[in-house]
């Protein structure tokens, strides 16, 4: 298996491919802003060819790129019901301060070929198997993608690549259109704190960890677990 992936210039959001092994088919996950340069890098040098782009959530730090990288290849975009309007219009799920930073000035598109995403499902894309778990809170549409990790350089059975709903330390935050603080301990509680231990989580912004080390030092994993008083509300993420 082949994990790859590089910060955006813009927010930090990290980009993804995974493939089966290098030269085959490949996913992207959620190509940013400023990022087709280095995405087409990337895949050169592995020899990947992408077969569908997966979205963590409707966020454009997450979704900007996704049209023109779907459209030169004719691959479908694959984004949860619950985030799938931002596609269309992405300032529905920005404040009004980062509305008015964003302005005019981000031309955006949305892809051609959308699929939606369903709570539990499997895909079986670029010879892979990857579970989709709905887990809103910082979108309403916010989902984790799970897969085995068999083959890869971390030793563990299982890979989360977990978007802005899980950081190393902290969580996305959850005051921006369709957040909230409600459904976000809800999600940590119900699909995050079950994962084993030495599951290796790829987050939407920030390092790698693992479900073991949040679950012990990430206060906002403890709280939801009954360890301590919940922190000040999460302010990463766009």
């Amino acid at each position: 298996m082949l994990v790859a992936g590089f910060p955006a210039d813009a927010f930090g959001t990290n980009c993804y491919v995974v493939a089966a092994a290098p030269g085959e088919q490949c996913v992207v996950v959620d190509p940013g802003i400023g990022v087709l340069d280095r995405l087409d890098a990337l895949l050169a040098e592995h020899r990947l060819h992408p077969a569908a782009v997966l979205l963590t959530h409707g966020h454009l730090d997450h979704t900007f790129s996704v049209a023109p990288v779907c459209g030169a290849r004719g691959i479908t975009a694959y984004v949860h019901p619950g985030d799938r309007e931002m596609l269309a219009d992405p300032a529905k799920g920005l404040s009004a301060d980062l509305r008015a930073l964003f302005g005019g000035r981000l031309p955006y598109t949305e892809p051609e070929d959308v699929a939606e995403l369903t709570d539990g499902a499997t895909l079986a894309l670029a010879g892979l198997e990857i579970t989709v778990d709905h887990a809103p809170g910082h979108t309403g549409g916010s989902v984790l993608f799970r897969l085995p990790a068999a083959g890869s350089s971390w030793d563990a059975e299982q890979l989360c690549l977990s978007g802005d709903v899980l950081f190393a330390g902290s969580i996305g935050r959850t005051d921006l259109p369709g957040g909230s603080m409600t459904r976000m301990v809800t999600s940590l509680r119900d699909k995050i704190l079950p994962l084993a231990d030495d599951t290796v989580v790829l987050p939407g912004h920030g390092p790698a960890t693992t479900i073991g080390r949040e679950r012990a030092t990430n206060p906002y994993l403890v709280e939801v677990a009954g360890g301590g008083a919940r922190p000040a509300a999460p302010a990463r993420g766009l």
